[in-house]
């Protein structure tokens, strides 16, 4: 009995081409086509066939998201083969949307990325066995998220049950829904860019809805010519530039308001701090418990000291007189009532009398 060998396609080894369409190459392998496990794809088995990895999508305006994607899925094992499926326009239009690259121009995107073995055109919408046993497909790779259409809350639930998914990662901030977001809301900005390039208003097929924003601009009547929407456009190409002048005035002005609030804002620190200095000084000086108060309050007390009456003392420090008694006089012959001396013993015992009377008071 002869052995029947593996001729199924190997991942390409050379870059100078671009990848076959399945139609074209198709896997014609008559061995059994075993099933696996992605551990064992993992660990490089089988050593005689790579793993064949398929991955689908719809892929309008290729860009980066989409290359990374299916570089996730041709490096997911050591030795794979990875096939790419894309929808067809008849089928993307009916359960996604319309398209901005038509199915051919999508085809070749796939065919000139590095990653891709092999393309397959007109992809179904939900993978079927018949066709994962076609093209004898081992893993099937796509993020992880849901993907609800055609009626179904996951087109690739019956993949992942029978073990055949592998989740890839998205890239974030890019898609196709925006990079045509952009493009729709700066819509005059590349109007404008093509008709400076050479293409005419007819060309871009400018809606009325434009051409009535055009009237109300130039403030004509309904029969504007597509001539004079070209020079609307110009002219919004001058006001641009105009407007880019303007926005690099203010971008100085502000440059220079901010050096001159830096200035300020030190002006009003050093301000604030004499500030702060001077009221310091100030209720040192004039406070409720200022030096002012003090002086003032001695010149007051000065002041009324200098201006009260001075009272005579009541009695001597020395000397301490009874108020009832009077004192005699120092001579009592000088008195009105006592008569002067008729002789001169009488004045001597006046005298020594009188003598007596200053002992006792002593």
């Amino acid at each position: 009995m002869e052995e029947i060998e593996h001729t199924c396609p190997q991942p390409r080894l050379t870059l100078t081409a671009p990848a076959p369409f399945a139609d074209e190459t198709s896997c014609q392998c008559q061995a059994p086509h075993e099933k696996l496990t992605i551990a064992q794809a993992r660990l490089g088995t089988p050593v005689d066939r790579p793993v064949r990895v398929y991955a689908d999508g719809i892929f309008d305006l290729f860009h980066s998201g989409h290359a990374r994607a299916l570089m996730q899925a041709k490096t997911l094992f050591p030795n794979s083969y990875l096939l790419v499926g894309v929808c067809s326009d008849d089928l993307t239009h009916k359960f996604k949307g319309f398209t901005v690259m038509n199915e051919t121009e999508r085809y070749e995107a796939l065919r000139h990325c590095r990653y891709v073995d092999e393309v397959i055109r007109d992809a179904p919408w939900t993978l079927t066995p018949e066709f994962l046993e076609k093209h004898k497909i081992d893993f099937v790779a796509h993020d992880d998220i849901p993907y609800s259409s055609a009626g179904s809350d996951d087109v690739y639930k019956h993949i992942k049950e029978a073990g055949m998914f592998v989740p890839t990662q998205r890239t974030e901030g890019i898609s196709t829904s925006d990079i045509i977001t952009r493009i729709v809301r700066d819509y005059d900005v590349y109007a404008r860019r093509n008709l400076q390039r050479g293409y005419t208003a007819k060309e871009l097929n400018v809606s009325f809805i434009n051409l009535i924003c055009a009237q109300k601009i130039l403030g004509r009547g309904p029969c504007l010519s597509l001539q004079r929407k070209e020079k609307k456009y110009r002219f919004q190409n001058q006001v641009d530039k105009m407007k880019e002048k303007v926005k690099n005035v203010e971008e100085k002005s502000k440059e220079f308001v901010n050096k001159v609030e830096e200035k300020s804002h030190d002006l009003i620190q050093k301000w604030e701090e004499k500030s702060r200095e001077f009221i310091g000084n100030f209720l040192e000086l004039f406070g409720p418990d200022g030096a002012w108060k003090q002086m003032f309050q001695e010149r007051s007390g000065r002041m009324l000291q200098a201006f009260s009456p001075r009272q005579s003392p009541t009695s001597s420090p020395t000397r301490g007189r009874s108020p009832s008694r009077s004192p005699s006089p120092p001579f009592p012959w000088l008195s009105n009532k006592a008569s002067p001396p008729s002789s001169p013993k009488a004045a001597s015992a006046s005298i020594s009398s009188m003598s007596e009377g200053d002992e006792d008071e002593k």
